[in-house]
């Protein structure tokens, strides 16, 4: 694989102890990760987007979080349904203000 053009982090709840628990992942952390999946994968973005869950970034209060790199934009409390506006926004060179922490 080349290395994407952009890379889309999910927080996960990871702990160091390796255990999957907190509020990303009680929020639908896991149904976010496989909706961007199935989206990008619909809009035939494989190439040039990456999705990756995180451990825990530290921001409970704001999750689930979705981190968009390289421009380095923070979304917070962002919910399944949210997924496709955060994938037209990355085509469009875009970012979606209502969610930005």
């Amino acid at each position: 694989m080349e290395k994407p053009k952009y890379h889309v982090f999910v927080c996960g709840s990871a702990r160091l102890v390796g255990e999957n628990k907190g509020f990303c992942l009680q929020k639908g952390a896991i149904d976010i990760i496989q909706n961007f999946n199935e989206e990008i994968q619909d809009r035939g973005l494989d190439s040039e987007v990456m999705v990756s869950s995180t451990g825990c970034v530290g921001l409970c209060s704001m999750g689930p979080v979705v981190m968009i790199y390289p421009q380095q934009i923070w979304y917070g409390k962002v919910t399944s349904d949210d997924v496709e506006e955060i994938v037209d926004a990355l085509e469009n060179g875009e970012t979606i203000e209502r969610l930005v922490i």
